[in-house]
């Protein structure tokens, strides 16, 4: 990491040292088809959530909802600002399913999608009234991640259109890359992708990576260089939370301990506690991470908590020279 790096947030741009201790995928605001009970578009609400996480003893967070999901960038930023929390913003698309079969962005092309996205890290998210984005004191409101979704073992003609674009913009600004994986699926597959687009491995994260508890897929990965998003606790129809800590620790027992990120993914009204709802975003802290105290020992718990998510997120200030 050159000591010139930045970490770009919703109010601007920070020294990396300064990121704090990082919950790596959150949402803030969300609206999808796939999910039509649990939509998240109260910024008080989300507000005090954040506001939550922050004093459970989380410093920063990703904001993980890329275009056409319901974002509120300003709002956002707002939250950011009231809650003392660092916000990362993603940019990006999701996979097919989260938009209607006529939304606008399915019918982009590979350069269109690039262009939105470089512009979102570099000028700044445009908002619906196709103003400028901007915090309240009038700072350009700009993504410093870029994200691509697929579906479980299947990318189709957008999805890969996505990615391709998604490859562009990570050249282009030097920004980290977020891959939402269906249950651990093609992860492989994805970083093959990339690479043969220009991306190294050591600037993504694989999402839910934990949905496929499998030691030895995640050190195959790790070895390639890429981030693991650790994010399914909290969900014990799918897995305990002990059966995450324990693949966990085989990869940090395997010399993997510094390509793992933490983060909640609560994503839901319905699992938010200002919304009504459990266990909210303070699970992590609160419950999750004492055990991973426990479990990793002090050297392993900074790295995966705080040192990771500085090397991950940070990124040139400018767009890099060719």
């Amino acid at each position: 990491m050159k000591s010139s790096n930045i970490i770009r947030t919703v109010l601007g741009d920070i020294a990396p040292p300064s990121l704090g201790r990082l919950d790596y995928h959150e949402h803030f605001f969300q609206r999808s088809p796939l999910l039509p009970d649990d939509v998240l578009s109260d910024e008080a609400l989300s507000g005090q959530e954040a506001l939550r996480l922050r004093n459970a003893g989380v410093d920063a967070t990703i904001e993980a909802t890329p275009a056409g999901l319901g974002r509120d960038v300003e709002a956002t930023a707002r939250i950011s600002s009231s809650s003392g929390l660092h916000i990362v913003h993603v940019t990006g698309a999701h996979h097919s399913g989260h938009y209607p079969l006529d939304y606008p962005l399915l019918k982009f092309s590979i350069d269109q999608l690039a262009e939105r996205f470089i512009n979102d890290v570099t000028l700044g998210f445009q908002i619906p009234s196709a103003q400028e984005a901007r915090t309240d004191s009038g700072i350009p409101i700009r993504a410093g991640m870029v994200k691509a979704g697929i579906r479980y073992w299947s990318i189709n003609a957008f999805e890969m259109r996505v990615l391709k674009a998604v490859s562009l913009t990570q050249l282009a600004t030097g920004c980290p890359v977020m891959i939402h994986l269906e249950y651990g699926s093609a992860s492989h597959e994805i970083l093959d992708i990339l690479a043969e687009h220009g991306v190294p491995a050591n600037r993504v994260v694989l999402a839910h990576i934990d949905r496929n508890l499998d030691p030895e897929l995640h050190v195959s990965l790790a070895e390639k260089g890429a981030y693991l998003g650790y994010d399914g606790m909290a969900r014990h129809r799918e897995s305990p939370d002990s059966a995450i800590l324990q693949c966990l620790r085989s990869v940090v027992d395997a010399g993997q301990s510094e390509r793992i990120v933490i983060g909640g993914d609560v994503a839901r009204s319905s699992r938010y506690r200002s919304y009504g709802g459990l266990p909210g975003l303070e699970y992590l802290p609160l419950r999750f991470l004492p055990r991973l105290l426990a479990t990793v020992g002090d050297d392993a718990y900074h790295r995966i908590v705080v040192t990771n998510g500085v090397e991950l997120l940070a990124m040139p200030p400018d767009k890099p020279s060719s």
